[in-house]
């Protein structure tokens, strides 16, 4: 990297407003400034009735939350079609996409159509047996699919951003006027505000309420665990001084349960610090009579629906109750054996879905160095991520660092600390999980927790040197706050906002902007392409891992609705389009950007895959991932120019192991068929770390009890045909690798009777 490379990847690029969005945050930070500069603008933080009666103070403060939140959905809104182009952009975007489609339909998993090759792929988990047949079942836990699903029903599955932006909103606001109550009880009401302004003005959330993402559901789960922890807390405290046996903060507590259940179900290793930090709240609160209040017993059981559901969809993806499913994709579609864990060793990292990462950073393993250094280098994105501009997210400490001044230090330092258990719960995790727009994704989920605490910092600040006089309850908005603390706070307040809005102006939004252009710059499927051509039902196949993601409906078919299939390129794409009495059949296709154009032309064009002769092909590469695989992984590569596609199956062994991978054949009819393989020489996985024995790497390869062997010598090799007996709907097709990797180019078969 040159000088001018390092500087951007530390600094990031600094420069005017890049876009229509950033030019009117810039609008927006010069009235936020003008605010803070001139005092103005204290009605809209301490309320517009102040001193009215409660009901009233509590109607406009239900207005002014529930206008924040319309606003905050607007954005989101507007996020997606500025900055995604319409629809969901990364691979797991995409799958949660899906995910959410089959659950709409009631389904954790489903049962694909044959040839199943045609329905499989990345971030897919597949079974081809068990009590209930085949089955299909994305890697993702289910609680964000659930809301997705929600959306699907609705006709309207991009829906569930924007209402999450709406609920991380009113979050916001009541878990940051619950930590101010029990330390600066005259600004709690202008802190809750101000934090919830700062929710809206956050762009990493408006990218985590508009793509598909669990982080801002997961995020809505715990700030409304630590609001309802805090406040159940704060009940059953009150009850204890005053000698009260009346059961109080039961409802809070299993509400709490509740939302820790779902984050749970949604993303469970973000639920463990949660979960830590309600124990810590609730657990040590002992009832008048010197019994131990049952308040941590009552969020256990709530969290229990969540777990269940997690439990649930792990017994319908991958056939057990404990296996968790993206473990289960990793080891049957990545290597080395158990590359993708929470933990630390040689081996740890998956050279094929992160090669480049772990070739750079991990050339040794997963240690505590470079456990330091992915932690940072998270840390360095996530300064960004908290208010646009990385200093104002050191205020995130000022709040615990000054608890001392205050008599009732309440819930502020539980609320840092889950911040650090946030950062510690993924640094055994060895990739990054970083990318523009979406940030440090992985410390997302603690953001609204984060937007509290930065303006508790400011309100902190504010009355060192004054002190606001206290309110008569913590339920009211003070009668009376001096002029000097009032003024000093909005100005405060206004000028973190201001700030917030600049940096995304001339800072932030180049990284919104990388988000938008990448991978074509749109969505790889779009419903409007098909709408445009009048298309209600058919086949469509696609090329692209998104676009089948975003495409496919387990549950349609092609008499009445579309179905979306990946266009393999070889008779399995006539086999379907048999199989399904061969209904009217389009190739949706992405054309590259032609200049001065940045974004790739969606086409849809009629087509029917070409008839098949006498001799049946089916590319190898197709059947990633694996049924199974033992010591050592397979995965689709480009080969030699004389593999069919330039590809081809690759299997990697570990050294000095034998490595065995398990794919399926499909089988149009039962009989005895002539079976001829295709072997590809010198193609192996970029990246993987491979030792080479003492002779040539040397290949078998097993089909219905017939078995070939050949030791890799000319490019591409064609070994003899042999006849087998063969069942559909498919045969399973055992390869073997030693002595360094082999790749299977395809297998062919002919019907002899």
């Amino acid at each position: 990297m040159t000088a001018r490379d390092k500087a951007l990847a530390l600094l990031g690029t600094w420069s005017r407003p890049p876009d229509f969005p950033a030019t009117a945050a810039l609008v927006f930070a010069a009235l936020l400034a003008a605010l803070a500069l001139f005092g103005r603008g204290r009605s809209l933080l301490f309320g517009l009735f102040e001193g009215a009666p409660l009901d009233v103070q509590r109607t406009e403060r239900r207005r002014f939350v529930a206008a924040l939140g319309m606003g905050a959905a607007l954005l989101s809104i507007a996020y997606i079609a500025t900055y995604l182009r319409g629809g969901p952009r990364i691979i797991d975007a995409t799958t949660y996409f899906l995910q959410g489609r089959a659950l709409s339909h009631g389904d954790l998993s489903w049962t694909p159509l044959d040839p199943s090759a045609s329905f499989r792929g990345r971030f897919l988990v597949y079974s081809d047996g068990g009590p209930d047949g085949a089955s299909l079942g994305g890697i993702f836990p289910p609680g964000y699919p659930l809301l997705l699903a929600f959306g699907f029903m609705l006709g309207a599955p991009m829906i569930a951003g924007p209402l999450l932006a709406i609920g991380l909103v009113a979050a916001t606001y009541h878990l940051a006027r619950a930590l101010a109550e029990d330390t600066l009880p005259a600004l709690a009401e202008p802190v809750a505000r101000a934090a919830a302004l700062l929710s809206l003005s956050c762009a990493a959330l408006r990218y985590h309420t508009a793509d598909t993402m669990s982080h801002g559901a997961a995020a809505l789960g715990v700030t409304l665990a630590l609001a309802c922890a805090v406040r159940a807390r704060r009940a059953r405290l009150a009850a204890v001084g005053r000698g009260s046996t009346t059961p109080s903060g039961r409802g809070e507590a299993i509400l709490a349960g509740l939302a820790v259940g779902y984050v749970v179900a949604t993303r469970p290793a973000s639920a463990l610090p949660i979960a830590l930090v309600v124990a810590w709240l609730l657990a040590p609160v002992a009832a008048p009579d010197g019994r131990r209040a049952r308040l941590l017993v009552l969020a256990l059981a709530g969290a229990l629906p969540g777990l269940f559901l997690l439990l649930l969809s792990q017994r319908a993806v991958t056939g057990s109750w404990l296996e968790s499913t993206q473990r289960m994709y990793y080891a049957t579609s990545d290597g080395p054996p158990g590359c993708f864990r929470w933990g630390f060793g040689a081996g740890t990292g998956c050279t094929f879905e992160h090669g480049e990462f772990v070739e750079a950073r991990l050339p040794g393993g997963y240690g505590i160095v470079e456990a330091a250094g992915t932690t940072l280098r998270r840390l360095h994105k996530h300064l960004l991520d908290v208010a646009n501009l990385e200093p104002l997210a050191l205020l995130v400490l000022v709040p615990a660092l000054l608890r001392r001044r205050h008599a009732t230090p309440g819930a502020i330092l539980p609320a840092t600390a889950l911040v650090a258990l946030q950062v510690l719960a993924y640094a055994p995790f060895y990739f990054d999980g970083d990318y523009p727009g979406g940030g440090a994704r992985f410390f997302a989920d603690v953001l609204p927790v984060e937007h509290a605490l930065v303006m508790l910092a400011v309100a902190s600040l504010v009355t060192r040197s004054a002190t606001p006089t206290p309110t008569p309850t913590s339920t009211a908005t003070p009668t009376s706050t001096p002029t000097p603390t009032a003024r000093a706070f909005t100005r405060g307040a206004f000028a973190v906002l201001a700030l917030a809005a600049a940096g995304f102006a001339v800072h932030g939004a180049h990284e919104h902007g990388k988000l938008r252009d990448r991978d074509g710059g749109r969505p790889m499927f779009e419903p409007d392409v098909l709408a445009r051509a009048s298309l209600a039902s058919g086949l469509v196949f696609v090329d692209t891992d998104h676009g089948f993601a975003l495409g496919h409906d387990p549950a349609a078919r092609p008499d009445t609705r579309v179905l979306v299939a990946r266009l393999r390129g070889d008779d399995r794409d006539r086999m379907l389009f048999d199989a399904l009495d061969r209904p009217p059949t389009w190739l949706y296709k992405l054309e590259p950007p032609v200049a001065p154009s940045t974004e790739t032309t969606a086409t849809l064009t009629p087509w029917a895959p070409p008839e098949s002769g006498l001799a049946l092909r089916f590319e190898t590469e197709a059947e990633w991932p694996p049924l199974a695989q033992q010591r050592g992984f397979a995965a689709p590569v480009w080969a030699s120019g004389c593999a069919s596609g330039s590809r081809a199956l690759a299997l990697v062994p570990e050294p000095n192991q034998r490595a065995t991978a398990t794919v399926a054949l499909p089988v149009p009819s039962p009989g005895r068929w002539a079976v001829e393989v295709h072997v590809v020489h010198g193609a192996t996985v970029p990246f993987a770390r491979t030792a080479r024995g003492p002779a040539p790497p040397e290949g078998a390869l097993e089909i219905g009890g017939e078995r070939w062997t050949w030791r890799p010598q000319e490019a591409c090799a064609t070994l003899p045909v042999k006849e087998v007996e063969l069942s559909p709907p498919h045969a399973r097709v055992t390869i073997e690798a030693w002595n360094g990797p082999i790749a299977v180019d395809y297998v062919s078969i002919r019907k002899v009777r």
